[in-house]
């Protein structure tokens, strides 16, 4: 499961001619976090990830999750009548929620727990390297963007926020599309939780 934000802001420089100097790219900040859970069985621990695992909507929770915001720094020089886009750069704050074992397990259930715990974060790493890669497209879709414009860029603005509108829905679509694969009845998150429980 994941939760996205997305922020552009815009700097208009060159107003009077001069262009200050920027560095294009984009920076990945991972946060990991967790919260505790108890139980004797695998299916205790399964109920307890249900009901204190991160929040999904305003009714279910979620056993892991993957977050990020995204802050696009634009920075745009007129010069001669054109606008262009002098230097892009995109913040990510990328943060994963898993959960932990407040209390040592049996022996077996500590077996089935790390499989588990595997499988979890296997998942939620694949939805951030979606998002990563959506940073990734993001950078070269606006790179280069030179529009003919008013002294105020207003449709340079549009157009980068276009751009990046545009790949943002298209990554999303790409994590929903994982999510509905993985998520659905028989697949790999119900087995991993079957699994779990076993016999205890």
């Amino acid at each position: 499961m994941r939760l996205a934000v997305l922020t552009c802001l815009v700097m208009l420089g060159g107003l009077c001619g001069i262009a200050p100097e920027a560095v294009a790219g984009t920076k990945v900040l991972v946060t990991t976090r967790s919260y505790d859970i108890a139980g004797a069985t695998g299916a205790a621990l399964v109920e307890a990830m249900n009901s204190k695992g991160p929040k999904h909507g305003f009714m279910t929770r979620a056993i892991a999750d993957t977050s990020y915001v995204v802050n696009w720094n634009l920075d745009v020089h007129r010069d001669d009548g054109v606008c262009r886009l002098r230097g892009a750069d995109g913040t990510m704050e990328l943060t994963y929620t898993f959960p932990r074992l407040a209390s040592p397990p049996t022996a077996r259930l500590e077996r089935r727990w790390r499989r588990f715990l595997a499988g979890v974060h296997a998942h939620e790493h694949h939805h951030g390297r979606i998002a990563k890669a959506m940073m990734r497209a993001t950078d070269k879709s606006i790179a280069g963007l030179a529009l003919a414009d008013n002294w105020f860029c207003s449709a340079t603005h549009r157009e980068a926020r276009r751009r990046i509108d545009a790949i943002y829905a298209q990554y999303e679509a790409k994590q929903n599309a994982f999510d509905a694969r993985e998520h659905r009845d028989g697949g790999h998150v119900d087995r991993m939780a079957h699994a779990l429980m076993g016999r205890n």
